[in-house]
C-alpha cells in the first residue's frame, strides 16, 4: 500500500466519555485559580451537573467569573468581553456550551494578553496581522453534537446583515489545551438542535472525506465518524434505540468532525454556509441540513460531466456504501442511494429551506460572490456560479 505523505496540525488533549466533566477540577488547577467560565444563554444551568460544577469552580467567590454568549459572537461581543476582563488576570479559561460559545471562548483566550481587537486578526477583514499569542490557557466543553469546534484552531465571528460576514481568527496556539467530551451533557439537547448540529456533524465528514486535502489518516477518522453518525443521529433525534448509546456515537462523530476539518478543510456546503449565516438569520447547522443532499448531487453531476476521472467519485460511492449500509453493483445505483438517505433525513428532521429565513433568488448572485472562500476552495470540483445558484434554488 503506497502512502502519500501528510501532515496534521496540532490538537487539543482529547478526554472523552461519560462522567469526564469530573476532571475539569484537576485540570483546571494546573494553570492557577482565576477561572473564566463562558456559557450559552442559560440552559446550561438547568442540567444536573451546573451545581456541582459551581462548587468546582467556587464561581460563587471572587477568584471566578462568568459570562453568558447569548447569541452567535461577534467581534464586538469577544472585544468587549476582553475590555472587561483583561485585567482580572485569569489563568484559564472553560468554553462550555455549543460551537458558539466555545469560538467565543477561544477567541478571548486568544486575545485577553494582547492590546488588540480581536478585527486585527479576522481573516478577510481588517489589516489581518499576523497572530504574535500567547494566548490563555483554553479548556472546551462541548455540550451540543455538530460543530466539533472543541477541536480546531478557529474562532468563527460574524457580523449579520446584507454587508455582514462570517470570518475566522485562526491560529494554533488558539487550539484549546483540553477537550472535555461528555455525552452526559447532551441529555437536554432539544430535537432540533440535535437535527441542526448533527447534520453540521455529517456534513463536515462528508465533505472532509472528499476535500482535495484528504489523506489516508483523515479518511480512516472519518469513515469511523460516518459509522457513528449514522448509528447515532437517527436514533437520537427520533428516541429510538438506546439513547446512551446514540448520544456517545453523535459526540464522538463530532468530535471527529472537528478533527477532520481542521486537517482537510471542507466544501461547498461550509463555502455557501458563511454568506448565508452571515447575511441571514440562518442557524449554520440548518445551512448544511438543507444544503447537504443537493451539494452532493451537484458535485457528482459536475465531476460526471467535466472531471469523470475524479478520485472523489470513488469516494461518493463509498460514503453511500458506509451511510446506507449496504454494497451497491453501480456507482450510480449508490449515488442515488446516498443522495435519497440524505434527502430523508432532511425531511425526516424537519430541517427548513432557506427561503424560510428570507433567501430570495434575487439574492443569489450576492450570496454566490461571497462563497469561494477557503471551504469552497478544497471542494473535488471548482464548481460555476451558475451551479452554485442551481444548490441555492433548490433548496429556497
Amino acid at each position: 500500500m503506497q502512502i502519500a505523505p501528510f501532515s496534521i496540525a496540532r490538537l487539543p488533549r482529547i478526554e472523552f466519555g461519560k462522567s469526564v466533566l469530573a476532571r475539569l477540577p484537576d485540570l483546571v488547577r494546573q494553570y492557577g485559580k482565576r477561572v473564566l467560565l463562558v456559557t450559552g444563554s442559560g440552559s446550561i444551568e438547568s442540567a444536573r451537573q451546573w451545581q456541582q460544577l459551581k462548587e468546582w469552580l467556587d464561581l460563587d467567590g471572587d477568584t471566578s467569573f462568568h459570562v453568558r454568549i447569548t447569541q452567535e459572537p461577534s467581534p464586538a461581543i469577544v472585544d468587549e468581553t476582553v475590555n472587561e476582563y483583561r485585567d482580572h488576570a485569569i489563568d484559564v479559561i472553560i468554553g462550555l456550551g455549543g460551537g458558539s460559545v466555545l469560538d467565543a471562548a477561544k477567541a478571548i483566550a486568544g486575545l485577553l494578553r494582547l492590546k488588540h481587537s480581536v478585527m486585527d486578526f479576522l481573516e478577510g477583514v481588517g489589516p489581518e496581522l499576523p497572530y504574535p499569542g500567547p494566548a490563555v490557557p483554553f479548556i472546551a466543553v462541548p455540550t451540543t453534537a455538530g460543530t466539533g469546534s472543541e477541536a480546531t484552531k478557529n474562532a468563527v465571528l460574524s457580523v449579520q446583515g446584507k454587508d455582514g460576514f462570517k470570518k475566522s481568527f485562526r491560529d494554533e496556539q488558539l487550539v484549546a489545551e483540553y477537550a472535555l467530551v461528555d455525552p452526559e451533557l447532551l441529555a437536554t439537547c432539544p430535537p432540533e438542535l440535535i437535527a441542526a448540529n448533527g447534520m453540521d456533524a455529517l456534513t463536515q465528514l462528508m465533505e472532509s472525506f472528499v476535500s482535495l486535502k484528504a489523506n489516508v489518516f483523515t479518511d480512516a477518522l472519518a469513515i469511523s465518524g460516518l459509522r457513528a453518525c449514522r448509528d447515532g443521529l437517527p436514533a437520537w433525534y427520533h428516541k429510538s434505540g438506546d439513547q446512551q448509546q446514540a448520544r456517545e456515537a453523535m459526540a464522538y462523530a463530532s468530535l471527529i468532525s472537528g478533527i477532520n476539518l481542521a486537517q482537510t478543510g471542507l466544501g461547498s456546503v461550509h463555502g455557501l454556509a458563511s454568506p448565508l449565516g452571515a447575511f441571514f438569520p440562518i442557524p449554520h447547522g440548518v445551512v448544511c441540513g438543507t444544503l447537504v443532499s443537493t451539494a452532493t448531487r451537484i458535485n457528482i453531476d459536475a465531476m460526471q460531466q467535466r472531471e469523470p476521472d475524479n478520485p472523489a467519485l470513488e469516494k461518493y460511492a463509498r460514503l453511500a456504501t458506509i451511510l446506507c449500509n449496504r454494497k451497491f453493483r453501480e456507482r450510480d445505483d449508490a449515488y442515488a442511494a446516498l443522495i435519497k438517505l440524505l434527502d430523508d433525513w432532511t425531511e425526516g428532521m424537519q430541517l427548513k429551506r432557506l427561503g424560510a429565513y428570507g433567501v430570495q433568488q434575487q439574492d443569489f448572485a450576492h450570496i454566490t460572490r461571497n462563497s469561494r472562500g477557503s471551504s469552497m476552495k478544497t471542494n473535488p470540483i471548482v464548481l460555476t456560479d451558475a451551479e452554485i445558484e442551481r444548490m441555492l434554488g433548490e433548496r429556497i
